[in-house]
């Protein structure tokens, strides 16, 4: 496949970067350069201080099918190729969605399989087409998700979620993962990306300190509790002008200008 077929694509609008995960004809499948070229997406915008939201999406109606099986044989029998694989390229384009500094939504739609589970956990927001399709069936490819992966989907669609996907090959639809938590939302497939948009554009009129604020209170406490360090440094906010604006905004009833 040439280079500029499998892709992750970047498009700034304002204050909102749109990631897009694109290899046509393999339902946006990610290919090892798909891995790298994530991370290198996300750790240019995590130096972006005037982003305020991100949305990752999949090109022509699904999300992601996976991994690019068609390269597995080149790698995935050799143990160190395959340690590589998961523990820097995997793993290195995943902790750089996690480490995101702004709220990311997940735009699901079609297939969110294996690659794509684990992609969309990393996000803050999700929301789904009512026709999209979860799963993880790599038991029929023989092998198990790799450790920090299966704790990840763990974490963010549950135990029993997670058990089913890699122990039964299950597939669950959109308001199933609705129900178990993994989805904030199921909207009609045409409707997908414009509630998407929707939900990126009320998070960039918000406070955009505050809500680097709640993301890294909430990724602390779900992985250390109310620990020392953050309760320490919990307030050292007050000064700060957005404060200001917001409490002095309200009092004297106009929008705030942040």
């Amino acid at each position: 496949m040439s280079a500029d077929m499998d892709r992750v694509t970047l498009l700034i609008e304002g204050a909102i970067a749109h990631v897009g995960l694109s290899n046509p004809g393999k339902f946006n499948a990610m290919s090892r350069s798909m891995w790298r070229e994530l991370k290198v997406v996300f750790q240019d915008l995590n130096q972006r201080a005037d982003l305020r939201c991100a949305i990752v999406a999949g090109e022509g109606g699904h999300f992601c099918a996976g991994g690019d099986i068609a390269e597995y044989p080149s790698f995935r029998f050799d143990e160190a190729a395959l340690r590589e694989f998961h523990e820097s390229e995997v793993w290195g384009g995943l902790q750089a969605v996690l480490d995101c500094p702004v709220p990311v939504i997940a735009q699901i739609e079609g297939n969110c399989m294996g690659a794509g589970v684990e992609i969309a956990s990393c996000c803050d927001l999700r929301v789904a087409g009512i026709g999209a399709r979860f799963g993880a069936p790599i038991a029929r490819l023989g092998f198990p998700m790799a450790p920090r992966e299966a704790q990840l989907v763990i974490r963010e669609a549950g135990a029993a979620v997670a058990r089913a996907m890699l122990l039964e090959a299950a597939f669950f639809d959109a308001e199933q993962m609705l129900k178990q938590g993994f989805l904030n939302a199921v909207v009609a497939d045409a409707d997908v990306q414009i509630d998407a948009n929707k939900r990126a554009a009320r998070v960039a009129l918000l406070a955009p300190h505050a809500a680097r604020l709640n993301k890294q209170t909430i990724r602390s406490l779900m992985a250390h509790g109310a620990s020392e360090p953050l309760l320490r440094d919990a307030y050292a906010y007050a000064d700060s002008g957005e404060h200001r604006e917001g409490i002095t905004a309200f009092l004297g009833k106009r929008p705030p200008a942040f």
